[in-house]
């Protein structure tokens, strides 16, 4: 029977890799990577520093293919991601089939945890699901932006005794929530920003965490706001692409 490992490895930074990544890494025969483009070749190069960093074995594979774009102008927001992760299955079931052997270990890095906001592990579930699996897989927990970006800004995510959202850009668009203290947002094309406008809360920023390209800005978000925006177009426009993460922590009174 052939193995998957989905391994979570953090927001970039090697440091961030844990002892159980390292281990389930040297473990694995070959790597598996989806390319996205010239734009974000920075993902690439950043995964292949971490196998030569602690891949113990020159024997470790490197298998890499164009990753498949979504489509924005699809009919619905979810109808564009599930043509998406068919088209993501689709090639593991390929990749699984002609460049893993029976008896060998597969390895998919998963940027932050793969549990958040990450595709790997229900593609891998609908695969493994199927007449007749080829493999089966195991999930290595990483350090996800969401932790980093608490660290960096020396906060704790919560309030005392209360929950936290974690939602996306295009989620917080439609509805802000007047009845959560605390919402850590993901996935923001720049439709949350916008939405979040001439709310009284404070804002805690951050892009590019865990990487030399860090950024962090934080405030009453009537202050910082617009700066943020401006810093967020001009480094998106500089690179081709971002990732940043965003805690909104609402100003009570009570």
């Amino acid at each position: 029977m052939k193995k998957l490992l989905v391994i979570g490895i953090g927001t970039g930074h090697p440091d961030q890799i844990t002892i159980e990544a390292i281990t389930a890494l040297n473990s694995a025969d070959v790597v598996f990577v989806l390319d996205k483009g010239e734009q974000k070749a920075d993902l690439t190069r950043l995964r292949r520093d971490i196998c030569e960093r602690f891949a113990a074995s020159s024997s470790l594979r490197w298998v890499e293919v164009p990753s498949p774009v979504r489509n924005a102008s699809a009919s619905s927001y979810k109808a564009g991601v599930h043509a998406w992760h068919t088209a993501k299955e689709e090639i593991f079931n390929s990749l699984i089939g002609t460049e893993l052997q029976d008896g060998e270990c597969g390895a998919i890095l998963a940027w932050g945890d793969p549990s958040l906001y990450d595709s790997t592990i229900r593609i891998l579930q609908s695969l493994a699901a199927g007449p007749s699996p080829q493999f089966t897989f195991e999930v290595v927990p990483g350090i996800s932006s969401m932790q980093v970006l608490a660290a960096r800004h020396k906060i704790a995510l919560n309030t005392i005794g209360e929950p936290v959202l974690i939602t996306t850009g295009r989620k917080l668009a439609e509805r802000i929530p007047d009845d959560v203290d605390t919402i850590v947002v993901m996935l923001d094309g720049g439709a949350g920003l916008e939405a979040i406008a001439g709310q009284d809360l404070d804002i805690y920023w951050g892009a590019y965490l865990g990487s030399e390209d860090e950024i962090l800005m934080s405030g009453k978000l009537g202050d910082v706001l617009d700066a943020i925006k401006r810093v967020r177009a001009a480094r998106k426009a500089e690179k081709g692409w971002i990732m940043d993460i965003y805690l909104l922590r609402r100003r009570r009174s009570d």
